[in-house]
C-alpha cells in the first residue's frame, strides 16, 4: 500500500457536489483513491510520496469524451473542406495504415492529451486496415498510464451500397460484431478505477447499414458497455439521411435503439428543441467538440440549451485532422467563446438554419461551467462516476497547473477563470490513478523526441502513398 500527499495548492478545485474552492489546498491518497480532501492543515503530515503545489491550481483531470488519435499523422489536410469532402479527400489514406502506424499515432495523441491536463480519454477508431485492431491503441494508453476508453468502431457501408466511404475501407459486419464482442471480453475492466473500458461504435449513419447499429446496440447491452457514433454534424448529414432512410439523423438513429443512458454521440451540432428534449429525457449524452465544428464549418452546438435542459456533455478535441491539435484546456476555452456567439438550431419543420436565443449573449457559458464540462461532464457523459471530482472514495486523477507563468499575469485575483480565459498552458502536474505521470512539464519515462520522430517518418511515408 502505497500513500501520496499534495499540499498547499493556492486553490484546490474539488468539483465536488459542494463545489467547493479550497486555498491552501490539498489532498491524500492511499493507492489509487481520494482518501481526504481540504485545508492543508487538516491533513495528514506526511506520506510516501510529498508533493508541495505552492503556486499551483490544482483541480481534477479532465476527461476527454471524443476522438480519433490515428489522425495525428494527416494534420493540416483538406483544409478548405466541409465534412464530406474532408473525409472523401482523407480516407485513402488512412486506409494505408498499419498497426505500428496505430499505436505511434495514439502515442502522440494522447501525449498531447496528458500534456493539457487530460487524465480520462475515449478514442474512436472506426477503420482496421492491414492488420490494425483495437489493442494497438490500447497498449498505447497502458505504456502511458492514461485512463482509457477504447471504443471498436467501425464502417460497413462502402460507395458501392450507397455510404461515403471507399469499399476498400470498410469491413464485412460479421467480421465487425465477432472483433467487437472479443474486444469486449479481453480488455474491458469492469471493476471501479478500471483503467480500460472498451464501448462500441459504428461509424456513423453514412458509413453503416441499419442492421449494424442495431446489432452493435443488442451486443452492447447484452455485455453492459456503451454505445458511441458521429450524429447530427452537418447539415449534409441531414440530407443525406432524409433522402436514404427518410428521416433527419435523430428520428433514424431512435429508430434503431440508439437512445438511452448507455449512448453517447458526438457533435450534436444540428439539433432542435424537439431533439433535445429527447435526449434529455432519455439520458443520451454529447461529446461537444467546438474546434473541429469550427475548423469544417459545421455550425455551433446548442450546448446551453441543451444544458438547460438537462442534456449530459463532455468535451470532445475530435480527431487531430479536422481540429489538428489534442489540446483539452484548450478545448473548454473554445467551447467558452463559441457558445458566445450562439447556436446552430435545425427547424423540425423546414431544415431552416435560426439563432438560438444565446446569440451575442457573454453569459451563456462561464469559466466554472466550461471546466464542469470538462471533468465531471465528461466522467458522466463516459458512465464513470469515479472521476470527475476530488473527493474521498473517487479516483487520485488529478492535476496542477503553475499560477506564476506569464500567460497568467494580471489574472490571478480569479485563477479559475485564468485556466479557461488566458492563453491555455500546458500542465504541470497530473497524476493518475495515483501515479504521477507529469512532471514540470514532462510525461514521466516517455522519450517525446523519439516519438516525434518515428511519429513524422510514419506520416511521411503514409502520406506518400509507400
Amino acid at each position: 500500500m502505497s500513500t501520496l500527499l499534495l499540499k498547499h495548492a493556492d486553490l484546490l478545485v474539488t468539483m465536488d457536489a459542494a463545489r467547493r474552492k479550497i486555498a491552501d489546498g490539498g489532498l491524500f491518497v492511499r493507492d489509487n483513491a481520494i482518501v481526504q480532501v481540504g485545508p492543508s492543515a487538516e491533513l495528514p503530515p506526511t506520506a510516501d510520496t510529498v508533493i508541495d503545489a505552492r503556486g499551483m491550481i490544482v483541480l481534477p483531470g479532465l476527461v476527454n469524451t471524443h476522438h480519433h488519435l490515428y489522425q495525428t499523422l494527416t494534420r493540416c489536410i483538406a483544409q478548405d473542406s466541409v465534412l464530406f469532402d474532408w473525409l472523401v479527400t482523407l480516407y485513402p489514406i488512412w486506409a494505408r495504415l498499419t498497426p505500428e502506424a496505430v499505436t505511434v499515432s495514439a502515442k502522440v495523441g494522447l501525449a498531447e492529451l496528458m500534456l493539457s491536463g487530460c487524465t480520462t480519454s475515449s478514442d474512436h477508431l472506426y477503420i482496421y486496415p492491414n492488420g490494425c485492431k483495437i489493442e494497438h491503441e490500447i497498449e498505447a494508453a497502458a505504456d502511458l498510464g492514461i485512463r482509457f476508453t477504447a471504443t471498436r468502431g467501425s464502417m460497413s457501408l462502402g460507395r458501392a451500397k450507397g455510404g461515403l466511404p471507399p469499399d476498400s475501407c470498410v469491413e464485412d459486419e460479421a467480421d465487425i460484431l465477432k472483433d467487437s464482442q472479443r474486444a469486449v471480453e479481453q480488455y474491458h475492466q469492469r471493476e471501479r478505477f478500471g483503467m480500460v473500458h472498451v464501448a462500441l461504435a459504428p461509424c456513423s449513419p453514412f458509413s453503416v447499414t441499419g442492421d449494424l447499429m442495431r446489432e452493435s446496440a443488442a451486443l452492447a447491452r447484452a455485455y453492459g458497455v456503451r454505445l458511441h457514433t458521429h450524429l447530427a454534424e452537418t447539415m449534409d448529414e441531414d440530407a443525406f439521411c432524409l433522402a436514404k432512410f427518410g428521416a433527419k439523423p435523430v428520428d433514424y438513429m431512435a429508430s434503431l435503439g440508439w437512445v438511452g443512458a448507455d449512448v453517447w454521440h458526438a457533435h450534436c451540432v444540428c439539433l432542435n428543441h424537439d431533439e433535445i428534449t429527447l435526449f434529455a429525457r432519455t439520458g443520451c449524452g454529447v461529446a461537444h467538440c467546438p474546434s473541429s465544428n469550427m475548423r469544417l464549418a459545421s455550425g455551433i452546438a446548442p450546448i446551453r440549451a441543451m444544458r438547460d435542459a438537462g442534456v449530459r456533455v463532455g468535451l470532445g478535441v475530435d480527431g487531430s485532422a479536422s481540429n489538428d491539435s489534442s489540446h483539452l484546456l484548450a478545448e473548454a476555452r473554445q467551447a467558452l467563446l463559441l457558445q458566445r456567439m450562439g447556436s446552430t438550431f435545425v427547424s423540425a419543420q423546414n431544415l431552416e438554419v435560426a439563432r438560438a436565443q444565446s446569440l451575442g449573449n457573454p453569459a451563456a457559458l462561464g469559466a466554472q461551467e466550461a471546466l464542469e464540462i470538462a471533468t465531471l461532464g465528461g466522467a458522466s457523459v463516459l458512465g464513470r462516476d469515479d472521476i470527475g471530482s476530488l473527493a474521498p472514495g473517487m479516483a487520485a486523477d488529478f492535476i496542477g497547473y503553475r499560477l506564476t507563468r506569464l500567460d497568467f499575469a494580471g489574472a490571478l485575483h480569479d485563477p479559475l477563470a485564468a485556466l479557461v480565459f488566458c492563453t491555455p498552458p500546458k500542465v504541470d502536474l497530473s497524476v493518475i490513478n495515483g501515479r504521477v505521470r507529469v512532471k514540470e512539464d514532462e510525461i514521466v519515462g516517455l522519450d517525446v523526441a523519439a516519438l516525434t520522430q518515428r511519429h513524422n517518418a510514419i506520416s511521411r511515408k503514409l502520406l506518400r502513398g509507400e
